[in-house]
């Protein structure tokens, strides 16, 4: 078996807070402005992969990015650019609803390609799972995209190992990518390889096997929510973790660094390799995260493990 061509980024700038507020409000030149902040934060930290969807500030974030892009010139062929579709929001008594119906696919994949100002994605995901969508339909549209020039790799997110392996069974080109929510405070991921045969596993929640089969097939993992919402960075909100914000405080000061790039060095330091997708739009808390965009992880066996265990607030089974 061929395995997919895996991305090699180490770090996605998220870019959910680029655009303005959540509404259909045009944006404005200070939102164009603090998009090129970001963008230019980003760069400057080693980080080229930029991760958008077309749902983002009901397509703002893709906007004001295009026009980024329209004002340097180059920059497109120095990043990877990735958007996702599948979910349409709510819309006065219109219910938010999932779609991944192949003709939505290629409306969505068209109108993002329009406002990021590119003639090509170079991944697609699927956003969200669809109960009623059709793989064979999906398979053909994302083919259709592929022929066309205008998508050149096709991952999804959120979605388990059986979901992947049956859209899989439909696309004769790889998935490169499952993009699932993970993070030194969000890990079922993680704790469901370990607690088989335990009473918690069954409130684990997480799909058993996902991540064991993403690595077998080389579909990179992507975290979303990587940074936890700085809860080991600044913004504790409970003693546990606030207890781990100091051992990550104490870590980073050892090892000449931010607390940020610790936190992500602990996703980067599984065998999955994990690429952590930072959410912020700050260009300061962006910067804080360089040395784990352009460094290997920097931690020990029983230091990874004192993280985990100091979160997890309680011994390993």
């Amino acid at each position: 078996m061929t395995l997919p061509e895996k991305t090699d980024d180490h770090l996605l700038l998220g870019c959910m807070g680029l655009g303005g507020g959540w509404d259909a409000e045009p944006h404005t030149p200070a939102d164009i402005d603090a998009a090129e902040a970001a963008v230019e934060a980003a760069l400057d930290s080693g980080i080229t992969a930029f991760d958008h969807a077309d749902i983002y500030r009901h397509g703002k974030a893709e906007a004001v990015f295009g026009e980024v892009l329209a004002r340097s010139a180059g920059l497109r062929e120095r990043i990877t650019l990735q958007t996702k579709c599948g979910i349409r929001l709510a819309d006065g008594d219109r219910p938010g609803i999932y779609d991944l119906r192949g003709a939505t696919i290629v409306r969505r994949v068209e109108e993002s390609l329009e406002r990021l100002r590119t003639d090509v994605l170079d991944v697609l995901l699927l956003h969200r799972p669809d109960p009623l969508a059709d793989p064979a339909d999906i398979g053909d549209a994302l083919t259709s995209l592929h022929r066309q020039g205008l998508v050149r790799r096709f991952g999804v997110s959120n979605m388990n190992a059986a979901q992947l392996a049956r859209l899989q069974a439909h696309l004769d080109l790889p998935l490169v990518v499952n993009q699932l929510e993970m993070s030194l405070h969000r890990r079922a991921w993680l704790e469901d390889g370990v607690l088989v045969n335990t009473p918690e596993s069954a409130a684990n929640g997480f799909p058993a096997g996902t991540v064991e089969h993403c690595l077998a097939h080389g579909i990179g993992l992507q975290a979303w929510g990587a940074l936890a919402q700085g809860r080991y960075t600044g913004a504790q909100g409970t003693p546990q973790e606030a207890a781990t914000a100091a051992l990550v405080a104490s870590l980073a000061e050892a090892k000449g660094t931010t607390p940020e790039t610790i936190v992500l060095w602990w996703l980067r330091r599984h065998p999955a390799r994990i690429a952590p997708v930072i959410g912020t739009s700050n260009p300061a808390r962006i910067r804080a995260c360089r040395d784990a965009a352009t460094t290997e992880p920097d931690l020990s066996h029983d230091e990874w493990y004192a993280l985990w265990l100091s979160a997890r607030g309680a011994p390993l089974p």
